[in-house]
């Protein structure tokens, strides 16, 4: 049955950002919900556990539909699944179709269908709640890397869509927001840290307001700004 308390789903919920960002919300009084291709199918009274492959755009509609009718709408929905097939850098192009496609699915399309299903929700809950959307990005969107084009290719379509529903939901409240660690310098971190991650992102989900879409952020500092190159 559905909980009266606030409720999360992480989508892609890996042992690192994903375990701690369900960490933090957790200490927040959220009820979690957890989906990912090699989680079992399992519910306690705070947390539920969703087998879903997110290479199957479809499948992302299943996974809302059960989070519902075990815990109620998410007011707050992090998108941390991620894929990369890494190419010749010299011919990245050779990349064959099949995987570029299952990539691109699971960087950009299914995340584009839970941002769909998250305003399906938001449009239900009341003012006071988060209605948040997170999606965990990194330096590809602004940098280009040929080794991992499939992947920055999916970072830059979903930064796009993520820049786009940030300023047209903006005055319904809905926030929408594209995460991405970085060191000190502005340079990528490659090792990223899920603690950090999960720091800002219950940040994010209790600001009042739209913030700056892309959330570049320092392990140990949180948001800052890093001028495009």
């Amino acid at each position: 049955m559905p909980s009266t308390s606030p409720v999360i789903l992480i989508l892609g919920s890996g042992p690192n950002i994903g375990r701690h960002v369900a960490q933090a919300f957790s200490a927040k009084g959220y009820k979690v919900a957890l989906a990912s291709r090699r989680l079992k199918e399992e519910s306690t009274t705070d947390q539920v556990s969703i087998s879903s492959d997110l290479s199957d755009p479809d499948a992302v509609i299943g996974v809302f539909a059960k989070v519902k009718a075990s815990l109620g709408l998410p007011s707050v929905v992090i998108y941390n699944a991620g894929a990369a097939t890494r190419g010749d850098a010299k011919t990245p192009l050779s990349l064959p179709l099949a995987d570029f496609t299952r990539d691109l699915n699971i960087n950009t399309v299914s995340a584009f269908v839970a941002a769909q299903q998250a305003v399906l929700g938001f449009d239900q809950l009341p003012d006071s709640a988060s209605r948040t959307f997170i999606y965990t990005g990194n330096i590809l969107n602004t940098t280009t890397m040929a080794s991992l084009m499939d992947l920055g290719v999916g970072k830059s379509a979903t930064a796009h869509i993520i820049e786009s529903a940030a300023t047209a939901y903006k005055d319904q409240g809905f926030k929408f927001y594209y995460g991405d660690e970085r060191k000190a310098d502005g340079s990528a971190a490659f090792s990223v840290n899920g603690e950090a991650h999960g720091e800002l992102y219950v940040q994010l989900a209790e600001g009042k307001s739209q913030g700056p879409w892309q959330q570049t952020f320092v392990k140990g500092t949180g948001y800052k700004h890093f001028p495009a190159p």
